[in-house]
């Protein structure tokens, strides 16, 4: 007789074990900032840690007498807030000022030697666009002359192209206003003797440059000399140099190109990442993919340092902010084993959602469990923590359920008008798809409610199977009280429509999943309380009642 009497402890002392270790798995799988399609700020902290920043970055080239990158990379130190961008702008401002000779171009390159003929000590000391030079008579001459003994192919088979006729976008080089063609293949057969192409981009340009010739047709090098007109009409020579040798293609070419038209403002900080980085390429494709979201993550990241931005850029998501307060052991955890951490997340909420369930399954229902065996179906802990993980899984991706939005940097097929190719672009406004704090509260509530209804629901069934009446009676109660078992859908339903028309007034704004949210909670919720317990509960009665004649 003693183990009954030491049961009722050894279970209140149980359920409250299951319940702290639920409620602590709970805080991991909440804390840990790991998501399955966007890179948690915390991660890029962690990734940045330790790293070279903005105005490190800024300082190495100076000392590698690059001042035209370094500017660039100064004002991306403004933008971001780099607490060392004021030493930055002192360096650069004193390096200037002793070099004013390797401003205008960016830096010194023995290859300019032929483009400084007719420079004088009274020249502008300011940075200058590098087809400001190329565009002159002069300096066309000088540079024709200067390729025009070449010994590479490549060169000789740019030159050619300035020969051919068959242009859309430029007036042909050989005809009266075809300066700006000429300049164009001029400094693209230079960008390729003084070796500043990438391995890569040298083979494809190659390439569209001998089948031009071959075939009399400009065709796609038309669209890669427009390009470079519009990079050169914005970037030094040094500048131009730099990112061309981090670009590996084409069209990576033509994505710059298309950036600087449309987010001119932004160039510092695109120009930054890409040489931090050392890929144009990746650069240019996630801001393509994401538009303007995409450059504030990017600035955001340039914040940490050059890691952050490696590990954006590498994984081509979009940041999200933290559910909660940071943890800074997971997030170097899920820096480094990001697929381990992702399968804990959610691991560790299963788990303590069903340690949650049952410790109330044993606080509120194991006594009626005991008094009437069989009579009461628990919970079903596993199953519904199944579904709630699920639901969590579902809410807690901020770009799983939402469509991405169309990006405002995509480019466009157009044709432009070659005096406006130096236009910027209408600003575009920014769209953030990230799942805002009253999103995540709004779900929150329609999930509260829903659990509270669910917890009614068994209520009600347990005081029917706790009353004295006969089985008839009881299934009698239960049909009686169908209507509660619905109240879930109801309430779902209720709180969508006063979402819906809270958002059509204004009064909050506009957000279909947090509304579709409260009719799928109560979808669930009117599943589990009819499927799980009411079905159950009213065959029990039904058998005990069609065995009753049989027992009398």
């Amino acid at each position: 007789m003693s183990v009954p009497a030491a049961a009722p402890g050894a279970r209140s002392g149980l359920w409250q074990l299951w319940l702290l270790l639920g409620l602590g798995l709970l805080a991991v799988a909440w804390l840990l900032p790991v998501n399955l399609k966007s890179l948690n700020t915390a991660l890029l902290r962690e990734a940045g840690r330790d790293t070279q920043t903005v105005a490190g970055f800024g300082r190495d080239l100076l000392e590698l007498d690059k001042p035209g990158p370094a500017a660039l990379v100064l004002e991306a130190a403004k933008q971001t807030g780099d607490t060392g961008a004021g030493a930055l702008g002192v360096i650069f401002t004193n390096f200037a000022a002793k070099h004013r000779d390797m401003m205008p171009w960016g830096g010194w390159d023995v290859a300019l030697d032929p483009l400084l003929v007719g420079r004088t000590a009274a020249s502008s000391a300011e940075s200058q666009p590098v087809l400001k030079f190329m565009v002159t008579q002069q300096a066309r001459d000088n540079l024709r002359r200067y390729l025009a003994v070449s010994r590479l192919p490549a060169v000789q088979t740019m030159l050619q192209t300035g020969e051919l006729t068959t242009t859309v976008r430029f007036v042909p080089a050989n005809r009266p206003g075809g300066q700006p063609l000429e300049a164009v293949i001029l400094l693209t057969a230079y960008l390729w003797q003084t070796e500043r192409l990438s391995a890569s981009l040298q083979r494809e340009v190659r390439v569209l440059a001998e089948t031009a010739v071959r075939t009399g047709q400009m065709g796609a090098l038309e669209d890669f000399y427009l390009d470079i007109l519009t990079l050169g009409q914005r970037l030094n020579w040094i500048q131009l140099s730099e990112l061309l040798r981090t670009t590996g293609s084409l069209g990576t070419v033509g994505q710059f190109a298309h950036l600087t038209r449309v987010a001119p403002d932004h160039l510092p900080v695109i120009y930054t990442a890409a040489l931090m980085t050392r890929s144009a390429d990746k650069v240019s494709h996630y801001l393509i993919a994401f538009g303007r979201p995409g450059v504030d993550s990017l600035r955001l990241a340039l914040t940490f340092g050059q890691g952050a931005v490696e590990q954006l850029v590498q994984r081509q998501v979009p940041v999200t902010g933290g559910a909660g307060p940071e943890f800074e052991l997971g997030a170097a955890f899920a820096l480094r084993h990001p697929e381990l951490a992702l399968l804990g997340k959610y691991v560790a909420f299963l788990g303590g959602i069903f340690l949650l369930l049952r410790a109330m399954d044993l606080r509120l229902f194991r006594a009626i469990e005991l008094a009437l065996p069989g009579a009461f179906p628990r919970m079903g802990s596993g199953l519904i923590a199944l579904i709630l993980t699920f639901i969590f899984f579902a809410f807690s991706e901020p770009f799983l359920l939402k469509a991405a939005p169309v990006s405002d940097y995509k480019i466009k097929l157009t044709i432009p008008v070659l005096g406006l190719v130096a236009a910027p672009a209408a600003p575009a406004t920014s769209t953030n798809n990230t799942m805002d704090l009253t999103t995540i509260l709004s779900i929150t509530l329609f999930a509260a409610i829903q659990v509270g209804m669910y917890l009614i629901c068994l209520v009600k069934i347990s005081e029917v199977a706790r009353s004295g009446v006969p089985a008839p009676t009881k299934l009698r109660l239960m049909d009686n009280e169908e209507n509660l078992f619905d109240g879930g859908l109801y309430i779902g339903i209720a709180g969508t429509a006063t979402a819906l028309v809270l958002q059509v007034l204004g009064i909050i704004d506009a957000n279909l999943l947090a509304a579709y949210s409260s009719n799928l909670f109560g979808i669930v919720c009117v599943a589990l309380v009819k499927i799980r317990h009411v079905r159950p509960y009213k065959r029990q009665l039904i058998l005990e009642i069609q065995s009753a004649p049989a027992t009398a």
